[in-house]
Parts: structure tokens; sequence; C-alpha cells
């Protein structure tokens, strides 16, 4: 059992004074350290909590010694770190997992008509199981997930083969079915588990095994959610989400994600409890449908617990990619989160398409400073010369002119940029991050990444959050995303609002700057 109370991780939390170079304000990143992939998301007791792997003593993956970072909110927006959570111990490593509320005590692990926190994770490196390197295990949690006690009868679930890789188990109450469901990377398929207690796992089905086009890398981070269509709560599909490792120049005829390394495919379907079908068939590599077109969204999971009548799917994703990862030049600490997003279906032309919008408890952080309406912005023209965006909410919707492309530049100075803008002939959103600062740590860095964006009624819309080395671009209302790292110099601070071989029409514009969620104090939880 980890000890909140002696331990001394909150006073040296405290040190990291969330100013450093490259830090962002309004992202979630531990004080100090590494951290990656989000695990455990559960709602429970008014509490958001936020694990993730996370090492206690350096700024790389150390994953013999790998833990369970922690952190809470009561809205999504506002963090408090914790000590971490789960450690490691004999049963090895703590690697990727879920989390649930097990409200009617199906575990036994509480008092009689009690709930509390059931973890269930991958363990790497049990020394029990030497020939099976993965396997999965439970700790339960009685106090609100502060201390955590390791399930004596780990591990729960391991591979009927020697496979290297068995790992990151989502966990989620299936109604219908009355079960437990566990969906499973197994190398190259994703494998369903149901249990009534947690503890007993039964295979049901694996997915993945015979799909075309989709195996171009070791499978990581699964998560499969129910959703309305259009938010039509009679129309609901279940979404399944891959996320794949960067194949470092592998077998590069397979797949790649839209921007390289690592990413993460979606597929919608049915899913009885048992077994999940996609609606279409994967005929080639144009078929995959990809959750983000930039490079640094990735092992996104959602939020197991979130009340009924909030309704809403939510997931966050680590900022970051496996093909830099370990290099970025962020000294103190090294990773951090997206901002939480709403994940929606919507009916399209070409199907169904997932939709991902920044989360309205947002607009808690607003201070608004300009907002423009209904003007022309031709070449040459700025009128954001005096407008500086360090931590910004931009929003904004064009009318297509005659501009052959349009957009803003963003932490701008005289020899550094972000460029994001859309490409009217190719009809395509676009991030140009070539020249947008420090890029020397790895040749891949510095791109330009696209992604397709139709108009609808001849205006475009974005919606984009400047954040320190953070940039999250939402397209048309999350139909397009792109998510991307920049490192600019601390003066780089301009922004410009630009069109190129014509003019365009700004039907609307707001500019906020985003008050800094480390700027209050730590309070004892």
């Amino acid at each position: 059992m980890y000890n909140y109370e002696e331990n001394k991780f909150i006073k040296n939390a405290r040190t990291g004074s969330y100013e450093e170079k490259y830090r962002p304000q309004f992202h979630y990143s531990p004080a100090k350290n590494w951290m990656n992939d989000p695990n455990g998301l559960v709602y429970y007791e008014g509490e958001y909590h936020l694990f993730y792997q996370y090492t206690v003593n350096s700024t790389s993956p150390d994953f013999p010694r790998m833990h369970w970072g922690h952190a809470v909110s009561k809205d999504l927006i506002h963090w408090e770190e914790l000590p971490p959570a789960i450690s490691p111990c004999e049963d090895g490593a703590i690697f990727s997992g879920s989390a649930v509320a097990d409200i009617n005590n199906t575990s036994g692990f509480f008092h009689e008509e009690g709930s509390g926190l059931v973890a269930i994770y991958t363990n790497e490196g049990n020394q029990a199981q030497p020939n099976k390197p993965q396997v999965q295990s439970i700790s339960y949690s009685r106090d609100r997930g502060r201390t955590w006690i390791r399930f004596e009868g780990n591990p729960v679930l391991f591979p009927a083969s020697n496979t290297a890789d068995f790992r990151d188990p989502k966990v989620f109450w299936h109604d219908e079915s009355s079960m437990w469901i566990m969906a499973l990377a197994a190398r190259d398929r994703i494998e369903f588990y149901t249990s009534e207690d947690l503890k007993a796992w039964s295979f049901a089905s694996e997915f993945g095994s015979t799909v075309p086009f989709v195996h171009r890398g070791v499978f990581e981070c699964p998560d499969i959610f129910q959703v309305p269509v259009d938010n039509n709560p009679n129309n609901k599909k279940w979404v399944l989400v891959l996320s794949v490792g960067d194949l470092n120049g592998e077998n590069m005829s397979d797949p790649q994600p839209p921007a390289g390394g690592s990413g993460m495919m979606y597929f919608i379907g049915h899913f009885d409890g048992k077994t999940f079908i996609p609606d279409k068939t994967i005929e080639s590599i144009h078929d995959i449908q990809w959750v983000d077109f930039g490079s640094d969204f990735y092992a996104a999971v959602t939020w197991n617990g979130i009340p009924k009548e909030d309704g809403r799917v939510i997931w966050i994703g680590w900022m970051n990619n496996w093909r830099y990862a370990t290099k970025l030049p962020s000294l103190e600490w090294r990773g951090n989160m997206s901002l939480p997003r709403e994940v929606q279906l919507k009916t399209c032309l070409e199907g169904f398409h997932l939709i991902q919008l920044p989360l309205k408890e947002l607009s808690k952080l607003r201070n608004p400073i300009t907002s423009l309406t209904d003007l022309i912005i031709k070449p040459g023209d700025n009128l954001l010369s005096e407008v500086t965006a360090l931590k910004a909410e931009i929003i904004a919707e064009f009318e297509i002119g005659t501009a052959l492309e349009f957009g803003f530049k963003l932490r701008k100075s005289s020899i550094q940029k972000t460029i994001i803008g859309y490409d009217v002939e190719n009809e395509s959103l676009f991030f140009d991050r070539t020249n947008a600062g420090s890029a020397d740590f790895h040749p891949d860095f510095a791109a330009k990444h696209t992604v397709p964006l139709k108009p609808e009624h001849k205006r475009i819309q974005v919606t984009i959050y400047v954040d320190g080395s953070n940039i999250e671009l939402f397209g048309n209302e999350g139909t397009a995303v792109i998510t991307d790292l920049v490192f600019p110099d601390p003066e780089s601070q301009g922004l410009e609002l630009y069109a190129v071989g014509g003019s365009v029409k700004v039907i609307s514009l707001q500019i906020s700057d985003m008050t800094g969620i480390w700027e209050r104090k730590y309070s004892e939880i």
C-alpha cells in the first residue's frame, strides 16, 4: 500500500515553478519528470481522476520502474497533482490500464453495500510469470484513490501463448449484459474478455487479426465506447479506437499515420458485449479512419463513470510522438496531456465521422481581448499586429473569397512562426511548423501537416488553442483536428491574420487570453 500521509511528494511537487521554458499553462503536466499515456480515467464521488505513466526520478521513460502518476480535478480543467498512485513491486512495472468505480461491490473488495475504485493494469516483468512478460493485475482503493491495495490473487489474466505484447486493458461496465468488459491489446489484435467480479476473466472474441491494411505495428491502448449519432440518444454506434506505435523505418509499406510516427485509428460498428463488428470493410489504406492529423495526440482513452445526467463521452490524450518523445527540449519535465475533448459522431457524405470538441468548461479560463466581425483581409493586412498570443483561444469563421490561402501566423517573430492556414484549391487545413522554433532534436519534427476539410456553405471555421509548446487546432467544429507541439523562443509572441493571392472575409473572430491553471496555490485534497 502506498501511504499518502507519510510521503513528501506534494511538498516536492510544489518546487515546480510552472514558468519553465515551453511549459504549458492550461494543459496538464506533472511538476517534474517523465509522463506518457493517460491511464485509469474515472469519475468517482465528485472527482475526475487522471492517472498516467510516470517515471519518478527522470525525464526519460524508465520502463522497469514505471508508476501510475495521479492527478484529480473537479472540473476537468484545474488539476491537483497527487503522489504516484501505484508503484512497481514483485508483480513488475505498472504499465497502462484503466480504472472503474465498483459501485455495486461486484469485486467484494469493499464493505457491504459499499463501493470503491478498482485499477486494472498491465504488469511488465512479473517474477512469478517468467515466460509471460506481460500480465494483467488489479489493485483497489477504499479512500477515493489516495491509497491502493494490491490484490493478492494477481495476476488476474495472462496470455495463453508466450507473446511479448499483451497489455493496456480498458475495462468498463456493459449494462446490456451486466458484465465487466475488457478490451486488451494483444500484438496485432484486440481481445475482448468478460467478468462478473473483475477478478475472473473469460475470453469472448478478438478483432483485427484478419483486418487488412491496419497492421503497421503493435496495437496499444485500445478503447471502445458508445456514442449517439448526430446527438440523437436513440441512435448510437460503438467506436473502437486503437493506438499504433512508430515503425521507426520498418515495414514502411504499411499504412502510416497522417503525420508519421505513432498515431490513432478508429472503427465504427456494433458491439454486443462480446464481439465488435465494424460497419465498413477495410478494402484499402484509404478506408482507414485516423483520429488526429497532427503528430502529437496519442493513446487517448475515455473517462469511465461520467454521470448519466452529463451524458458526454470525454477523453484525453498524450501530446507527444514516440518518434521523438524522449528528445523533447523541455528539461525539467517531459510530456503533457492534451486538453480534454468531447467525442461525438456526425453523419457525413462518406458515412459516420468522429468529431472532437474542446470542452465547454474551458470558458472559465477566457479573458477576451479582441473581437472582430465582417472584415475583408487582403494581402499585406495584419489587423492583429498589436496582439500577442502566448496562451490563447482563437475562434474564427471565414467566408472564402479570392484568396488562395488564408489563416494565422502564431508565435511569430522575425525568424520564427507557426502557420495555421487553409489551402482553398486543395480544400485542406494545414499546420506548418517548419520554422516554428527548436527542431534540431529530430529530423522529422519540422514538418507541415494537412487534413482534408471541405467548406460548409463557402465557410471555414477554426478553433485554436495556443499554450506554451502546445497547439491544438479544430476545424469546422471538430470535424478535422491537428494536434502538434512547437518550441519557439519566449520572445516569439506575435500573431498575424493573413491572406495570400486575394482577399478573404472574416465573418467573426474572438481572441481570448487564457488564465493559467497553475496560478492558484496547491490545496490539500
